[in-house]
């Protein structure tokens, strides 16, 4: 399901109209990711939780060459699903 089609099911689902149930979604989508980019958490009882994870410096190796190289330190989005989302997926 592409970003349209989740449009297409909340505007049946909610009643509204297509552009509203878009402009809401966009609205919800942007500031999940402000929170999460100054490192608030998010969480949506239920669903799940957004928040922002540190990765530590690591060693790699590039691909092509071989040889070693250092991987910078670096903040990643992360997911994590809510009970009710992870036992309603394995049903």
């Amino acid at each position: 399901m592409n970003k349209g089609e989740l449009v297409d099911a909340i505007a049946d689902k909610a009643n509204v109209t297509k552009k509203q149930a878009d402009a809401v979604l966009t609205a919800a989508l942007e500031t999940i990711v402000d929170a999460v980019s100054s490192d608030q958490k998010v969480t949506l009882v239920g669903f799940g939780s957004f928040e922002s994870r540190q990765r530590k410096e690591r060693e790699g190796r590039n691909p092509k060459t071989g040889a070693k190289m250092k991987i910078p330190a670096t903040k990643v989005p992360a997911f994590s699903a809510g009970k009710l989302f992870k036992e309603t997926v394995a049903e």
